[in-house]
């Protein structure tokens, strides 16, 4: 969940790293006393995602600026649809209308490449996930915006889960223990609430995974073949995690080969801003 401190502490940094000494362009141009409107607008179709945040940026640069939104985050809009309208002091909705759009424009990208992933998935038991390849600082605005497309979210730190990979499970296994009995062990040092899952890349890793009462099983980089042979393979005694070579092209089929879970580090490293714009007019200038 998207809180108030984590969007306030964000985007005031933003804000903070854009105008540290204030906005010497409007402070010098604008009359203090002139007063405008804003329309955020779009300009093509997409699910937005950042209502909040948008917001923020403006309350947190003149409390007295009124944001009125039209639209909420997981809705979808169409090309030309208003989205949200800005009134109040114009130097503040001036100084405030770049990180706002910045914000929203990515979060709203990212909701709408996540809804044509979940799209493409509709109709099998696959779910969409993130990963940890967030910008940093910003995950849980770009986790949210995931949840805003229909995704769901993997674990949000290293602190949440334990998650063995391959260069774990080499030094794991270095001792000349088996991987069953490495994994019994890791097991047994944690409480019965912590999630363990295991990666694998060969089909022949997975009855050793499986001995050891692992609750997801990760597929990294299987072709579809093998993915589906592993789902027979599990049969449903673990949570399987379908990761690798996953685009809007492939992930369709990855689904249907039964998998639960399909991580997707492009919906976030790699995702394009959606085009947003923020049209301001002065409606009240002072009188010389």
């Amino acid at each position: 969940m998207l809180t108030l401190p984590q969007i306030d502490r964000v985007v005031g940094a933003a804000l903070e790293e854009d105008a540290p000494w204030g906005d010497l362009t409007s402070e010098t141009l604008i009359p203090a006393a002139a007063t405008a409107s804003a329309d955020l607008s779009a300009r093509e179709d997409g699910v937005f995602s950042g209502s909040e945040v948008f917001a923020a940026a403006f309350r947190l640069t003149d409390p007295s600026i009124q944001v009125d939104l039209h639209i909420g985050d997981g809705e979808r809009f169409s090309r030309g649809d208003l989205l949200a309208t800005v009134t109040g002091p114009a130097r503040g909705i001036l100084q405030a209308e770049r990180i706002g759009l910045n914000f929203v424009q990515r979060m709203s990208g990212i909701a709408t490449l996540t809804a044509r992933y979940v799209d493409a998935v509709a109709g099998t038991r696959a779910r969409i996930i993130d990963t940890r390849k967030t910008t940093p600082g910003l995950r849980a605005l770009e986790r949210h915006a995931v949840r805003s497309g229909g995704g769901f979210n993997h674990r949000f730190s290293l602190s949440d889960a334990v998650m063995a990979k391959d260069n774990h499970l080499a030094v794991l296994t270095a001792g000349g223990l088996s991987l069953t009995e490495a994994l019994i062990a890791v097991r047994g040092q944690l409480s019965h609430t912590t999630h363990l899952e295991v990666e694998v890349d060969r089909l022949d890793q997975i009855d050793a995974v499986l001995a050891a009462g692992v609750d997801t099983i990760m597929l990294d980089n299987f072709g579809l073949d093998d993915l589906r042979a592993g789902v027979e393979q599990v049969g449903g005694r673990a949570i399987i995690e379908a990761s690798g070579n996953v685009t809007l092209d492939t992930v369709a089929a990855i689904a249907a080969t039964g998998v639960d879970v399909i991580s997707s580090g492009a919906l976030t490293h790699s995702v394009r801003s959606l085009d947003l714009g923020l049209d301001v007019s002065i409606t009240a200038a002072p009188v010389p």
